[in-house]
């Protein structure tokens, strides 16, 4: 019998839009992976680089971070921040080893619910094709990955 990789996704969700649309698809009763565990940020533009790196030494497979739309920020330019800082992380994830694609930027709305089901679904499928990242903090790559503290 085989089974299949059910990946660990740690999602930074941003409070005032993508929590709300997470708490929308549920009370629509929508079904997607259950594959993330939410970590409720007041703002995308809040998730530090050391926050995913953090996720990632403690083991998860791919890292999710869903904010405000763009111009629609809360604290008017966090997401501007966020969308800066994302694809820098990411030449910085390639650098240390880490497939860039296991890192996810989206944005969603509160009235969202339906997208935030489907990117989730995406992602989680995106990370199952990856397959495990095995970066669960080792002496091996101990060096890769900095120290947070």
């Amino acid at each position: 019998m085989t089974t299949t990789f059910q990946p660990r996704i740690v999602g930074f969700l941003c409070n005032w839009c993508s929590y709300a649309g997470a708490d929308g698809a549920g009370i629509a009763r929508l079904e997607y992976p259950p594959n993330m565990t939410v970590i409720r940020v007041m703002c995308s533009g809040r998730v530090s680089p050391e926050m995913v790196i953090r996720a990632f030494r403690e083991g998860a497979d791919g890292v999710f971070v869903l904010g405000c739309h763009i111009g629609d920020c809360h604290y008017i330019s966090g997401n501007h921040r966020t969308a800066k800082r994302i694809p820098m992380l990411q030449n910085l994830l390639g650098y240390v080893g880490i497939d860039p694609h296991r890192l996810r930027l989206d944005w969603v709305s509160s009235a969202e619910g339906p997208k935030l089901a489907r990117v989730v679904d995406e992602f989680v499928g995106t990370v199952r094709e990856l397959g495990p990242a095995g970066y669960k903090t080792t002496t091996a790559n101990m060096i890769a990955l900095p120290v947070i503290s």
